[in-house]
């Protein structure tokens, strides 16, 4: 990606290796750090988007995609300010409009968090697999419409996800921002199914790296990835 181009794009990142992901255990919804190598790849990615212009930044609720998205805009030397959204005009966390230089708006919500895993969350993924068989752990972790015990199907991970992105995310993109977002594999995997217009059948097939960005043009109103 040149970060000189006129044009303007979305930048999509799966958070660096959480401490969670190095025990090979499902996390989901529960809140922990990145690990060592988890922010050597957030430090990667940060050197790599050094030259790009980041307008405007979304993430999830979860420690590990903030920290990701923190270790890069401190690259850029840039601060990132969390936008509460409220009702309530005087509530103290809300920023004035105006923003400095180095100031970028952020924006935060559960929309974009991973797929949470229910009973699954903390357990072992090869425990898993010897209590449960290898193949309906197979079914639960990449199969598109089957949820996990007390979980949620990709699809369910889907149905929130896109709301937010097409409500909130692409009128970003539509103002001419570069916009990154900082988030976990199964939100982003319903992103790019959106926008690549993936069967559910093939999404199955999608394995997002952690602290690799993929990049999107947005021309025109039409997403074009950009290899």
């Amino acid at each position: 990606m040149n970060g000189n181009d006129s044009m303007n794009y979305l930048i999509l990142l799966r958070h660096g290796q959480s401490i969670w992901n190095l025990e090979n255990r499902f996390t989901g919804w529960v809140d922990v750090p990145l690990s060592e190598k988890g922010i050597k790849e957030a430090m990667d990615c940060a050197t790599e988007l050094e030259n790009v212009e980041i307008d405007v930044a979304f993430t999830s609720k979860l420690i590990r995609a903030q920290e990701t998205l923190f270790l890069i805009l401190a690259k850029q030397k840039k601060s990132g300010i969390f936008l509460h959204e409220s009702k309530k005009r005087n509530e103290w966390s809300l920023h004035p409009v105006r923003f400095e230089e180095n100031e970028i708006p952020v924006f935060s919500n559960d929309a974009l968090n991973e797929r949470y895993y229910g009973n699954l969350q903390g357990q072992n993924k090869q425990e898993a697999k010897e209590k449960f068989g290898e193949e309906q752990v197979f079914i639960w972790r990449r199969s598109y419409d089957v949820q996990p015990p007390g979980g949620e199907s990709l699809k369910d991970t889907y149905e929130r996800t896109i709301p937010y992105f097409k409500e909130k995310i692409v009128p970003q993109l539509e103002n001419g921002k570069n916009v990154i977002v900082s988030a976990h594999g199964n939100s982003l995997r319903s992103m790019i199914k959106f926008i690549d217009n993936i069967s559910d059948e093939d999404i199955p097939k999608l394995e997002l790296a952690t602290g690799k960005p993929l990049y999107y043009r947005f021309e025109n109103g039409e997403f074009i990835k950009d290899e």
